[in-house]
């Protein structure tokens, strides 16, 4: 029998509750439920006059606005507007029935632009939903996953300016200068002087958001881009992040992105990366940290044609190599780079059979360099072979990788509208502080804590 829907359902008036009509199970409800918002009104107390000028929006209201942006993944506060003057949950987490005015979209950006643009709001908001996690027991610490994705900025890659600009300072550039001149003297060479002149590169500089970074991967995938780097436990919580522009190297930003992770969270026992951050500063960093570094393998650079470094065995207790020939390659120098260079015998190499595959060199000596920090290096290979590095570094797809691709993909971080490095370090903190948010509200619902 066919039926036909009555329309007369729109006009009908009904005495009922918004709260009776939000589905018991909404993830608003479990928001509700997991995490108290009042810790805001101590966060911004100083932020607001308490006894003059006009009644404020709510701050509660303002974040909580923010939170069904983030969480739900709506590509704007405009939009989030609208989904909320619609939306019956959206009234109910913000306790608005539906005679109450929703605020105008620009309040949160005048807010933010008059009150909370060089605070750290929303990193001590994301910390404190990172320990409510913690105390619930849903974090574990013990061994986090370390990446970064790179995010569209808001910019026309095709608008911009070259500079010359100062080279940035590496973080453990005064330690590596010293240890180069300890190198140095106790192999008899005289120490190198400070470097006054300034290394100077050219770099792209968008015209539109100039504190963005020109990145480039490969042949399509060139713009203007933020890098969001970010720390996760093995259970998909986010432990910290920070924002660089989409030029700076990963292995650039580890050392003050786990210092953070050591003082506002604790010290892990084992730090699992990418290829991107094995390198000698970083191995030795961990090292000295007491932190297990987790790396995968990484191919050698040399040409295929060519003999590759590890069939050059070094002899640690006379400081040099010895080729496939038995030839000893005896230390020459140490470099600005921090590089020990060992070089061969071109008297004794150009009669060696095995001279054209291993170097081009015009004057027949074989050179070889080894980092300072090399024996660090050769303690993450070795335990790249051991079982428990091997099982850590198989979870990065499940950890740190899923977090990205859920934050491109359900909370729109695929890029940003909004311009300046603040701006979207906010942003940032803002959609990890949401997920952190929608997982431990999942799991409180699901697992409730025991009395």
């Amino acid at each position: 029998m066919l039926s036909k829907q009555s329309m007369e359902g729109r006009y009908q008036i009904s005495m009922i509750a918004l709260d009776e009509v939000v589905p018991a199970n909404h993830l608003v409800r479990k928001i509700e439920a997991a995490i108290g918002f009042s810790f805001i009104y101590d966060l911004v107390e100083d932020l607001y006059c308490l006894d003059n000028g006009r009644p404020s929006i709510d701050p509660v209201v303002l974040i909580k606005m923010v939170f069904i942006q983030y969480v739900f993944g709506i590509k704007s506060m405009r939009k989030t507007i609208d989904e909320i003057d619609t939306s019956v949950a959206y009234r109910w987490f913000l306790g608005f029935d539906f005679n109450k005015k929703i605020p105008h979209f620009s309040t949160f950006g005048k807010n933010y632009e008059r009150r909370f643009k060089d605070t750290d709001l929303f990193e001590k908001i994301f910390y404190h939903i990172l320990n409510e996690a913690i105390e619930k027991g849903f974090v574990d610490p013990s061994v986090v996953f370390i990446d970064s994705t790179h995010v569209k900025a808001n910019a026309n890659k095709r608008k911009f300016i070259k500079e010359a600009v100062k080279a940035e300072t590496k973080s453990y550039q005064t330690q590596l200068e010293e240890e180069i001149n300890e190198d140095r003297i106790a192999h008899g060479k005289k120490p190198l002087p400070p470097q006054t002149k300034a290394e100077t590169k050219e770099i792209k500089v968008s015209t539109t958001d100039p504190e963005s970074g020109y990145y480039v991967k490969n042949e399509r995938e060139k713009q203007f881009a933020y890098s969001f780097h970010t720390v996760c436990d093995n259970k998909g919580f986010i432990l910290a992040n920070q924002v660089t522009s989409g030029n700076v190297h990963d292995s650039q930003v580890i050392n003050p992105l786990v210092d953070e992770l050591i003082e506002k969270v604790g010290k892990p026992n084992a730090l699992a990366g990418d290829v991107g951050y094995k390198t000698p500063p970083v191995a030795k960093y961990l090292m000295d940290k007491e932190i297990r570094p987790v790396m995968p393998y990484t191919r050698p650079h040399t040409k295929d044609e060519f003999m590759k470094k590890y069939e050059y065995v070094y002899d640690e207790y006379y400081d040099c190599y010895i080729c496939p020939k038995d030839q000893i390659l005896p230390y020459r120098t140490t470099t600005r780079d921090g590089y020990r260079q060992y070089a061969s015998n071109p008297a004794i190499c150009k009669d060696c059979p095995l001279l054209d595959s291993c170097t081009q060199s015009k004057n027949k000596r074989k050179m070889i360099h080894r980092h300072i920090w090399e024996d660090n290096i050769d303690e993450v290979n070795h335990l790249r072979h051991t079982e428990m590095n091997k099982s850590i570094y198989a979870k990065r797809k499940e950890t740190i990788e899923r977090v990205f691709a859920d934050a491109k993909e359900k909370h729109g971080m695929r890029w940003t509208t909004l311009r300046g490095i603040k701006k979207v370090a906010m942003q940032a903190m803002l959609t990890f502080a949401a997920m952190n948010l929608k997982k431990m509200a999942n799991w409180a619902w699901k697992y409730p804590c025991p009395a």
